[in-house]
């Protein structure tokens, strides 16, 4: 069994402990959690040098994952960056060559500061008590298990040492699961062989019957399909054309020439054709392209574009305009020349 050991609480800690329970910490939001490891990693290299375990480079999550497929330990380091033995932790005991090779060679290594969001979420599920804290886990009893906690100072040798005797108490446990793992993956294999000679057996016998049924359902559906076309389209045709006159028998009067508050609009169509009518600055750019789209020459989709400057006029709601401005609104003069751009095909 590992020694029993005291911890000892700073006022920073005791503090920063108690400050959960006051306010919602930001750290609570984690929004890139990569960016947080490699963060992490280059603020460290910065501090400590290159020379270092191998850290991973990815999410706790995805570290977890690895460790449970490759049924390896994952040692987990939460780094205090106000503590004041994480300094001398990571320069004299994590950076050690004798620490670097142990972890290198035997485990998956996780690291992040808690004053990362990636770090903070991952302190809430460890809950650890003081820095520098160290957790190994691994795949005990199908899931994801700390088998082992160290908190506080330790030196180069007792690290080493404490490391190796978790390994050590808990390997039966990797063993076992790989024996388990190629039993399952040899009976599965077995059972695929078995259906697969099955399956094999049953498409011969069923191939000729198979291709005849085919025969006979893909002349019908080709039918069926020719007189569905046709019909689809004959609706299509005749909802746009009803689409279209009623959106010109809801068109307001088209104002005079001599009213001040209207605004002459030539429209230059895709078939290089066009059109002008007149509008009142107060209505809706919805009239607009309701005008265009009645004109039996307007394409079915289109959207319409002034020149000076050149943009998209909101004639239609969407997001960004639920209501689209009126003409005023949009900026145009007593005179515009706008084009009519096809999307009908996008």
């Amino acid at each position: 069994m590992l020694p029993f050991r005291f911890t000892y609480y700073t006022i920073l800690d005791i503090f920063r402990f108690a400050l959960r329970f006051i306010r919602p910490d930001p750290r609570s939001r984690v929004t890139d959690p990569v960016g947080d490891i490699v963060s992490f990693m280059h603020s460290f290299e910065e501090k400590y040098g290159r020379a270092h375990p191998v850290f991973y480079q990815g999410t706790y999550s995805q570290a977890l994952n690895d460790a449970k497929r490759e049924l390896r330990f994952l040692l987990v380091y939460l780094h205090g960056d106000d503590h004041q033995d994480s300094d001398e932790f990571c320069r004299n005991t994590l950076c050690a060559p004798e620490v670097i090779s142990l972890i290198n060679t035997r485990m998956l290594f996780w690291a992040c500061s808690t004053n990362k969001p990636e770090g903070y979420r991952v302190s809430q599920a460890l809950r650890e008590n003081t820095y520098p804290f160290l957790a190994m886990i691994m795949l005990k009893d199908r899931r994801m298990t700390v088998v082992g906690r160290l908190e506080g100072l330790i030196q180069p040798d007792d690290l080493i040492n404490q490391l190796t005797f978790i390994m050590d108490a808990n390997q039966t446990y990797l063993v076992s699961e790989r024996l388990e793992r190629e039993e399952r993956n040899q009976t599965q294999v077995l059972r695929q062989q078995q259906d697969e000679a099955y399956l094999a057996s049953l498409r011969a016998d069923q191939e000729k019957e198979r291709k005849k049924r085919e025969e006979r359902e893909r002349k019908r559906l080709k039918e069926e399909e020719v007189q569905q076309q046709k019909l689809a389209e004959e609706r299509r045709r005749q909802n746009l054309q009803e689409e279209k006159e009623r959106k010109l028998e809801c068109l307001p009067p088209e104002p005079s020439p001599d009213d001040p508050e209207s605004v002459k609009i030539i429209f230059k169509l895709p078939n290089d054709s066009r059109v002008e009518r007149r509008f009142h600055f107060s209505q809706s750019l919805t009239v607009i392209h309701d005008f265009l789209f009645s004109l039996k020459e307007s394409p079915e989709k289109f959207q319409i574009e002034a020149n000076f400057p050149r943009r998209v006029l909101p004639c239609v709601p969407s997001e960004e305009w639920p209501t689209p401005p009126t003409l005023q609104e949009a900026g145009l003069s007593h005179t515009e020349v706008l084009f009519v751009q096809d999307l009908t095909d996008e």
